[in-house]
């Protein structure tokens, strides 16, 4: 029983008493101090008017005795409180439960290919926007009423149930879902795969570990893919270190045989950075065409050319291999073209575990600190203490890694990190991606947000049908036919200025046209390869796909 109807059982059962003793009391009071007896009926009539506050019938006049007038006012105070406190008890509760919001316990309506998520988390905005830019149909399974009506109220599809229960999953109908999405912790997410396999063997169980070491039991309880998100961010991390032009295209899209798409990022001490986009005349140094790029953690899809290049600075291009290595070699600095360094790691939990021992297996020096000592730590202490990471010699170092969990800690040892060391290439991670602006604003050169991470991932083992330029940002890479855009020109029909995106080549039967520009005319048969954030993709889809 709800706690409120509870209330109500209780405080009406309170009432009861109280009127039978005051009829019962008034009855006998009459009959003793007044001598003018009355019935229980009428007795139970007094009671009921004096607690409705509705008068006292014409029983006032009868009243001479100062017992019965004090019983009277007693009395009276007593039913001003009951009243009151029906409000509270009862009256707030029903208006509340009239009128408020509530969560449905199942689906209303037959759904099929949809998927199911398992529950709401910290991590979850992050995959539910990228069903929503897909289009994907979802339903949330949220046991937690106050989460499941925030998430009803924000306009998610949402059920109020159990997922570790095949009722609670049953209710989403999970048997016509395409995959069931678990992030909620290493034991419950395995709890809900074994549900989900009594209920339906067919469905494609997704999980996420935050122990990469569990990933066994996962599989062991029927998951079909275990995704291990704080691992692949620790690895992400890490080949930024590295110097070696490979790295940095290890996570660039191939269209066709020669052409690529990457992210390269202006590292500390590079050439470019503090130059403008024209002035800096990276086209005609290396060929790359500039798509687009990252200031401070926000993407702009073609950006201007007065654009400054700083530290920090993530370009998007596409060229031939030998384009993009020099464009690499010009976003590097000296440092970085000739040696590696040493890389100062700060926090050792699973992230931070990764990148040293990514680092290490590449034999490169590490120094790792951490606030409690163990095996691996070389310096035990605050990360926001000054006089720890001069310890560790960040002053000296060519890379920090700063694998905190705490969002705030990182900020603030971003901006000590970044006193101490003002040329140091600063990575560091966060877990919500409203902190990667702030990290960039207190210096970092490269942040990665764990939730976006988590949400790529998850969204990309359901949705096996995309290329993804990478699992940090929100940058794709589509073919498509345009039944819109046969005969006209690539510059009339204004591509880039209506969706954000840049056709990049076209493939036109065997051949691939990669020298695209504004007359570039559309023919039928024509394939597409667009690159552009989640929304401008979708954006191109509905305006000319």
């Amino acid at each position: 029983m709800d706690t409120w109807k509870r209330r109500v059982v209780l405080y009406a059962v309170f009432l009861g008493v109280m009127l039978t003793f005051t009829a019962v009391a008034y009855r006998w009071g009459m009959r003793v101090y007044e001598s003018d007896p009355r019935t229980l009926i009428e007795s139970f009539q007094f009671a009921i008017e004096m607690f409705t506050t509705t008068g006292f019938g014409g029983d006032s006049s009868s009243w001479q005795s100062q017992q019965i007038h004090a019983f009277v006012a007693v009395m009276d105070l007593i039913g001003m409180m009951l009243l009151i406190g029906a409000l509270p008890v009862v009256a707030t509760p029903l208006l509340e439960s009239a009128f408020s919001t509530t969560v449905p316990r199942s689906l209303e309506t037959e759904m099929e290919g949809h998927v199911v998520v398992a529950s709401d988390t910290t991590r979850s905005d992050a995959l539910l926007d990228e069903f929503e830019s897909e289009d994907v149909p979802y339903v949330v399974v949220e046991p937690d009423p106050d989460r499941a009506l925030a998430l009803y109220e924000a306009g998610h599809l949402v059920i109020r149930a159990d997922p570790e229960t095949t009722t609670g999953l049953e209710s989403a109908r999970l048997g016509s879902a395409r995959a069931l999405v678990t992030d909620v912790s290493d034991r419950v997410d395995a709890s809900i795969v074994l549900a989900a396999k009594e209920l339906s063997t067919d469905v494609r169980a997704i999980s996420v570990v935050e122990d990469s070491s569990r990933e066994r039991y996962h599989r062991l309880a029927g998951a079909d893919e275990v995704l291990s998100p704080r691992s692949l961010l620790g690895e992400s991390l890490a080949s930024k270190v590295t110097t070696a032009v490979r790295t940095d295209l290890d996570e660039a899209v191939a269209i066709g045989d020669s052409l690529r798409i990457a992210e390269i990022s202006v590292h500390h001490g590079s050439g470019l950075a503090g130059s403008t986009l024209a002035g800096s005349r990276i086209g005609e140094r290396t060929g790359v065409d500039v798509i687009g790029a990252w200031f401070n953690g926000a993407f702009e899809a073609a950006p201007p050319p007065d654009a400054t290049l700083s530290a920090g600075t993530v370009l998007l291009v596409s060229g031939t291999e030998t384009q993009v290595e020099r464009l690499v070699d010009l976003t590097n600095s000296a440092a970085r073209r000739f040696g590696a360094g040493e890389t100062v790691v700060v926090g050792n939990g699973q992230v931070g575990k990764t990148v040293a021992n990514t680092l290490d297996a590449a034999g490169l020096p590490v120094t790792v600190v951490d606030r409690d000592d163990g095996e691996a730590i070389d310096v035990v202490g605050d990360a926001t203490d000054p006089e720890t990471l001069r310890d560790a010699g960040v002053a000296d170092a060519r890379t920090v890694v700063l694998a905190l969990p705490d969002d705030t800690t990182a900020e603030f040892a971003t901006l000590v990190a970044r006193d101490l060391a003002p040329n140091v290439e600063l990575l560091a991670r966060v877990e919500d991606p409203e902190s990667v602006p702030k990290m960039h604003r207190a210096g970092a050169d490269y942040v990665l947000s764990l939730s976006t991470v988590t949400g790529r991932m998850s969204a990309s083992a359901v949705l096996a049908d995309r290329d993804v330029l990478s699992l940090d940002t929100h940058v794709e890479v589509v073919r498509s036919e345009t039944p819109a855009l046969i005969g006209r020109t690539i510059g009339q029909a204004a591509v880039r200025e209506t969706t954000g995106c840049t056709v990049i080549a076209i493939e036109r039967g065997d051949e691939l046209v990669t020298d695209v520009g504004p007359e570039t005319r559309v023919e039928r048969g024509d394939e597409l390869v667009v690159a552009g954030t989640d929304e401008g993709v979708r954006a191109f889809e509905r305006a000319f796909a």
